[in-house]
């Protein structure tokens, strides 16, 4: 049996401003009504077991939530405090298969990928697993069609014409010069980033080359420290922190006698920038990219993303324009690997639009900032059926709430009552409260808050279901 192994960590920055630190690119559809990570999921062969999560803690309920949209029931998600690279991240994976005295393959895929050709990727996936199973460490190397300079590139030692090579050298991301030579050598394939192996030939391996990455990863998993609650795995945080931050090529596959490269030709793309957005996508006559409302006249060659509002353009051409509800990017194609210098700017300035979108996703559901201004802020709050919100107070601020739609229970103080639609209640600042929703459909309420404060860090949660601090 072959595991699949979900790598969902990074923050996309260079998708700004559609992918932030608290939604990153992996759980946001951008080429179809699935996020990558769904994606990732959805396009695996039928007969491999449920797959295995690894993410950063801040995005545990994301995952678990997409992972319920699409039907998978059996989670396991491994969660991390911070992000150490490829190499630990998949060394607490085959810790955790060998620890429940599983030695299975693992198929390690980041959740960012786009892969049109499915055939072809299963194909391959069946040529890695018999090389796999031979005691082989095996990356999928992507047959290259055009020289590019944001890949890292795979030497082959291609000597016959087969679908698998020894590896020779693994290279960074080259300057054109270089990649032109690649490309013409016929000898490089890019560096997909996916690997199948056997769980303890994975752990041999890095014991031999990073004895303080599985060192680390041990204790992090150890039993006494082993704290799963919901789906999630918890790690000793302590421990983990300690690990080196080391990507699985640098910590094994170049120094590794037991490398080997698979090439994969299925249509395959990351979604590492708005240019890669664009390449999976399918233009119109005029070359232009839409998704959303939009409306043109004379523009050519231009994406255009509007996430909820009219966005009209007139006689422009080789623009990127992303449109947030809070947010708009606009951009010539030239510039767009450049968005790092303005996220730069962005948190010399500490603006909060570099982390979160105005919608924010929380486990019972989640709130929609309508409107802020000097000591009230508003919210659209949708909380899910049967979900309820943390125990909790704030210093800081009282708080008005308007039933829209559904049926709550409200807990205020020492009391208890049922609010029905177009009724409202007042929840005094200091007091202890909570809002449920019993029903069997979402529950919809405005919430006003007034205070002086008015930050998320101003609550004081006493009880909560999802064991959130």
């Amino acid at each position: 049996m072959i595991v699949p192994v979900i790598l969902s960590g990074g923050s996309g920055t260079r998708l700004w401003p559609l992918s932030r630190k608290h939604r990153p690119k992996q759980f946001i559809s951008l080429i179809n009504d699935t996020s990558s990570f769904q994606d990732t999921i959805l396009r695996l062969p039928k007969n491999m077991s449920n797959p295995l999560i690894i993410c950063n803690e801040e995005h545990r309920f994301l995952a678990a939530e997409q992972l319920r949209e699409i039907n998978i029931t059996q989670k396991d998600i491994i969660l991390e405090p911070t992000g150490k690279n490829t190499a630990p991240a998949i060394a607490l994976a085959a810790l955790q298969m060998i620890n429940n005295n599983y030695d299975p393959l693992l198929l390690i895929l980041p959740a960012d990928h786009i892969i049109k050709n499915k055939k072809a990727f299963h194909k391959s996936i069946e040529i890695a697993k018999t090389l796999a199973i031979k005691g082989n460490l095996v990356t999928f190397g992507i047959t290259p069609n055009k020289a590019v300079t944001e890949y890292g590139y795979i030497k082959a030692n291609i000597n016959k014409q087969t679908e698998y090579y020894k590896i020779d050298s693994f290279t960074e991301k080259p300057n054109q010069k270089d990649a032109d030579a690649y490309l013409k050598s016929g000898s490089y394939f890019w560096n997909s980033g996916m690997f199948m192996f056997r769980a303890s030939l994975y752990l041999n391996e890095i014991s031999k080359f990073e004895p303080k990455i599985l060192e680390c990863c041990e204790k992090s998993l150890q039993v006494q420290y082993k704290d799963k609650d919901l789906d999630f795995i918890r790690l000793n945080n302590d421990e983990f922190l300690k690990c080196p931050a080391i990507s699985i090529d640098y910590a094994v596959m170049e120094k590794t006698d037991k490398a080997m490269v698979v090439s994969l030709d299925a249509d395959w793309s990351d979604t590492g920038s708005w240019e890669s957005v664009i390449n999976s996508s399918s233009p119109d006559s005029k070359g232009n990219f839409l998704d959303g409302d939009v409306v043109l006249d004379k523009v050519e060659n231009t994406f255009i993303y509007s996430e909820n509002r009219l966005v009209s353009a007139l006689g422009i051409s080789d623009l990127i324009i992303v449109d947030t509800q809070d947010a708009l990017l606009v951009t010539t194609k030239k510039y767009a690997q450049n968005i790092k210098d303005i996220i730069k700017k962005l948190k010399e300035h500490n603006r909060v639009e570099l982390e979160y979108h105005r919608k924010v996703y929380r486990p019972w559901g989640s709130y929609d900032i309508i409107d802020t201004g000097i000591e009230f802020q508003v919210k659209r709050i949708l909380v899910k059926a049967g979900s309820k919100l943390s125990l909790q107070k704030h210093l800081h601020r009282s708080e008005h709430w308007i039933v829209v739609s559904g049926v709550a229970k409200i807990t205020c103080g020492e009391k208890t009552h049922i609010l029905k639609e177009n009724e409202s209640t007042y929840i005094p600042k200091g007091e202890i409260h909570r809002l449920e929703n019993c029903q069997n459909h979402t529950l919809e309420i405005i919430e006003i808050q007034t205070g002086k404060y008015l930050g998320e860090d101003d609550i004081i949660r006493l009880e909560d279901d999802y064991k959130r601090s």
